[in-house]
């Protein structure tokens, strides 16, 4: 924790403000404010300040897949993204699905010290699907484990993942799902559509995705259980969650940054960096992921931030494996899909990727109100900062973005961490 003066910020887009933050934590707003001796200054310049935001997907790769990305870089893409927590899924070698695991990547995040990085836990065994993991043992541990998924794969046993849901219930804990039926997307490749027909690309049913949520809200309405959804794509899937949540169901779900941008047009160039789990869909289900997220049926924006290294990448469309970088230019993609076209405004900004992914994640101290009283954990951001992705100058080891070559809007300026600058200008501060 550190003391520091923040001038001349616009909290929420706002008027513009001064911040005085001791041991990490804010204690005076106004103007014109004095820095006290040994007081940092970090001049605002009147851009946007904004609570950290928070990652409820994405994937460090460490323990076991460093070739892509470890905690180090996975932290420093996150900071300059304007994040101050990350959830580190599970699908890591060793599979995160003991309290030794998940202890190892909550002690790696804090050696790193730019983000609090919260280990996720594998729902079953080896994410095998058939023997639950000792889910308490890990929520119980030093990494305090409060969200549980099996990403990558199904929890494709409804009679495993009602005892999970049970389980978390119990526990307080969040279960997560990658919501897709295996039995209907064997050899998939592409969303089954026009797209793929013309592209000779085996099709993705959309309803692979919705039986699951279907079913899974079902068994957490029984349970009583807290169900998050991971990466919704398919815009029925979006009637499904709707519905659920007015009949009582304890649901929450996220969208991913490409999920509100990209089409599926995108695969005509059979570029594999396009390949993701769930596929890109169409220009409707993309409208309609934007209208879910700003009218809060979808509560999140979460990266599914999966960096891969070249090999795994630069190779044949139905070899190459599925994902895609996303922390650094998630906000941009954000800003460009839901606050240009005026579906959110700052603060619902605020919402969707730092205040809402805190709540359901049960985090105390982040997604606070900019106030006093509040920890300062904070993203600057420059509205007017447009910038061109180039993936090789990212921070992540890897550099599959598929926004290669776009000038997208908005810059993170500087990112605080419990009042401590963690990146400034684009530079990660040691």
């Amino acid at each position: 924790m550190s003391d520091l003066l923040i001038s001349n910020a616009r909290p929420y887009g706002g008027d513009a403000v001064d911040l005085l933050v001791r041991d990490g934590v804010v204690t005076e707003i106004g103007r014109g404010l004095d820095a006290p001796d040994g007081v940092e200054v970090l001049d605002a310049g009147g851009h946007v300040l904004l609570p950290g935001f928070v990652d409820l997907h994405t994937h460090l790769r460490e323990p076991g897949g460093e070739e892509s990305e470890d905690v180090a870089t996975g932290s420093a893409a996150a900071a300059l993204g304007g994040y101050t927590a990350v959830f580190a899924m599970p699908n890591t070698d060793p599979v995160a699905d003991t309290a030794v695991v998940v202890e190892h990547v909550r002690r790696r995040g804090e050696e790193v010290g730019l983000v609090d990085v919260h280990p996720v836990g594998a729902v079953t065994v080896g994410l095998e699907g058939v023997k639950m993991a000792e889910l308490g043992t890990m929520a119980r541990s030093r990494a305090q484990v409060r969200m549980f998924s099996d990403d990558g794969r199904c929890v494709h046993d409804p009679l495993v993942m009602r005892r999970a849901l049970e389980y978390a219930s119990a526990l307080e804990v969040v279960i997560a799902q990658h919501a897709e039926d295996h039995r209907l997307t064997a050899g998939a490749q592409a969303h089954e559509g026009v797209v793929a027909s013309r592209l000779g690309l085996a099709g993705w049913p959309a309803t692979a995705e919705e039986t699951i949520v279907a079913r899974d809200c079902a068994l957490a309405r029984e349970a009583g259980a807290a169900l998050h959804v991971c990466h919704v794509s398919s815009a029925r899937t979006i009637d499904v969650l709707r519905a659920a949540k007015a009949a009582g169901v304890r649901v929450s779900a996220e969208v991913t940054p490409h999920h509100l941008l990209l089409t599926d047009a995108a695969l005509t160039s059979y570029d594999p960096v396009h390949k993701v789990n769930p596929p890109l869909r169409t220009g409707a289900d993309t409208r309609a992921m934007r209208e879910a997220l700003a009218e809060g049926v979808i509560d999140v924006v979460a990266t599914d931030h999966a960096p891969h290294a070249a090999q795994y990448k630069d190779t044949e469309w139905a070899a190459a494996r599925p994902g895609m970088l996303g922390l650094q230019t998630a906000l941009s993609v954000v800003v460009h899909t839901m606050l240009e076209p005026g579906l959110l405004d700052w603060r619902g900004v605020a919402r969707v990727l730092s205040e809402r992914p805190a709540e359901i994640a049960g985090l105390p101290d982040q997604g606070r109100p900019i106030a006093e009283g509040e920890p300062a954990n904070f993203a600057l951001v420059d509205p007017d900062g447009a910038w061109t992705v180039r993936g090789a100058k990212l921070a992540s080891r890897a550099a599959n973005t598929p926004y290669e070559g776009m000038r997208l809007p908005a810059t993170v300026v500087a990112t605080v961490l419990r009042g401590r600058i963690t990146t400034t200008q684009g530079e990660v501060r040691s």
